[in-house]
C-alpha cells in the first residue's frame, strides 16, 4: 500500500485530470462540474442527479457515488481501477455519464 502523501498526490492528479476532461465536454454532456475541497461533483439537470468523486485516504481509494451505487477504485499499475470490472477512473466516469444521460456517444 502506498503511503498517504503519495496517495494524495496520485488522487489529486487523477481527479484533476478527470475534472479537466469533464469540463471540456460539460455542455455536450448536459451537466455541470463543481469542485469543493478536493471533492469533485458532477450535477445533472435532467434527470436530476449528482455524482460525487471523493478521495478516501485512510483506505487509499477513490470513491464514487453515482446512480444509487458506491464504486471504490484502488490504485493499480499507475491508475485508479474498479476491481470488479477493470475500468479506470475516466472509463468508469464516462460509462456512468452515458448511463445517466442516455447519450451512448459520450466519451472522455
Amino acid at each position: 500500500m502506498v503511503d498517504e502523501q503519495q496517495f494524495r498526490r496520485d488522487a489529486d492528479r487523477a481527479l484533476e485530470q478527470l475534472k479537466q476532461s469533464l469540463i471540456a465536454v460539460e455542455e455536450d454532456g448536459d451537466f455541470e462540474v463543481e469542485e469543493n475541497s478536493g471533492v469533485l461533483n458532477v450535477v445533472f439537470e435532467s434527470p436530476k442527479a449528482k455524482f460525487v468523486f471523493t478521495p478516501n485516504a485512510p483506505v487509499r481509494q477513490i470513491w464514487i457515488s453515482a446512480l444509487t451505487t458506491s464504486f471504490k477504485l484502488d490504485w493499480a499499475e499507475g491508475a485508479f481501477v474498479l476491481g470488479k470490472t477493470g475500468e479506470t477512473l475516466p472509463v468508469l466516469a464516462a460509462r456512468l455519464v452515458r448511463e445517466q444521460t442516455g447519450n451512448e456517444d459520450f466519451s472522455l
